[in-house]
């Protein structure tokens, strides 16, 4: 369940904080957060794929870790880009 380079890039662009920014953890919330909507998608076809479910559960706990980091860092940053991606309701 890969993201197509087109689309990973799309997204790379958006939220890097420079050209050639692909390690910073806005971005890898963002990769995260679209692999995790396809990966759910997947899921509501597919109700017994209990290995994809697996990493699911993987990816939501990574991008929980980043965002907590985020959170502790940069709080002007994390509520931008909760705001951007809808994660949360605040």
């Amino acid at each position: 369940m890969a993201l197509d380079t087109a689309k990973k890039a799309q997204i790379v662009a958006k939220f890097a904080r420079k050209s050639g920014d692909t390690g910073s953890s806005e971005v890898q919330i963002a990769l995260l957060s679209t692999r995790i909507a396809e990966l759910t998608e997947h899921l509501k076809v597919n109700k017994k794929d209990f290995s994809s479910r697996l990493g699911l559960l993987k990816l939501v706990g990574r991008r929980k870790r980043l965002l907590k980091y985020l959170k502790a860092t940069k709080y002007e940053t994390y509520t931008k880009l909760i705001a951007e991606l809808g994660l949360r309701d605040k």
